[in-house]
């Protein structure tokens, strides 16, 4: 792959580097596992002699790092931490209300927006316990195949559903829905005011999810197990979430008193 001409312009040559970088950053958004130097040139579509600049510079500043001793590259604990001070007050006024929560169920819980077609985790509680599930902040997951996405989604026009996801949709398990099981689930979503997702982004990993309406914007707020022990405790865990919701939105809802 030849190397791409450079702007003569600085100031040009400046803005097309950062718009590299964000491309990037998106990537590994996508792969929070962590992708290989090669890998990422090939998705960028830019020489890998170009993306290890861009990568060299980013890990610096902590924006990247790296995902192992196989030379893979994530994104890195600044990203986390300007986020989080960005969100700095929707997890001060929430955290308490996630902590509860957690510690009601014993179950791990997140807090999360929509980020285009993927849900981005603001904020998390992890279970102590021996068999958890674990997701760093920052993650970005398919918005179709998790309860908090599918909450988030049905809060949109089908329209507007339409032209943010790809059709087909990504089969990420045997489980992961259709285009078409989704708008369905969707409108039932509508209906109960809760989601629910049993291994359709990962299996083994099932999860339950309200939407949170504040008048610092429109938020997810999911408990996320194995699915061996949301399967049972879906009403519960469901019921344990619409109380939640009604406790925050009291405090902090769209409109005076709540939603």
């Amino acid at each position: 792959m030849n190397e791409p001409q450079e702007s003569e312009n600085p100031r040009q040559s400046g803005i097309q580097v950062i718009a590299r970088a964000a491309e990037i950053m998106r990537v590994l958004g996508n792969n929070p596992q962590g992708l290989s130097l090669g890998a990422i040139a090939q998705e960028v579509t830019l020489p890998r002699s170009t993306v290890q600049r861009i990568i060299t510079a980013l890990a610096e500043e902590r924006l990247v790092e790296h995902a192992g001793p196989g030379g893979g590259v994530r994104l890195g604990p600044a990203l986390g931490q300007l986020i989080n001070q960005t969100q700095t007050d929707i997890i001060s006024l929430t955290r308490p209300y996630l902590q509860r929560l957690s510690e009601q169920l014993q179950e791990s819980v997140s807090l999360c927006s929509l980020s285009g077609d993927r849900i981005y985790i603001i904020d998390r509680i992890v279970a102590e316990r021996e068999l958890r599930v674990v997701f760093p902040i920052g993650i970005h997951a398919p918005a179709y195949a998790t309860s908090a996405g599918k909450m988030l989604l049905s809060e949109l026009p089908e329209a507007d559903i339409r032209s943010l996801l790809p059709d087909p949709l990504p089969a990420l398990t045997p489980y992961s829905p259709t285009l078409a099981d989704l708008l369905t689930q969707l409108a039932r979503i509508r209906e109960a005011k809760v989601a629910t997702d049993e291994d359709e982004f990962i299996e083994g990993v099932g999860s339950c999810a309200v939407a949170l309406d504040t008048y610092l914007g429109l938020f997810g707020l999911a408990v996320v197990a194995p699915t061996a022990r949301v399967r049972p405790r879906t009403e519960h865990i469901c019921a344990a979430l619409l109380q939640c919701k009604q406790d925050i939105e009291r405090a902090i809802g769209h409109t005076l008193g709540g939603a």
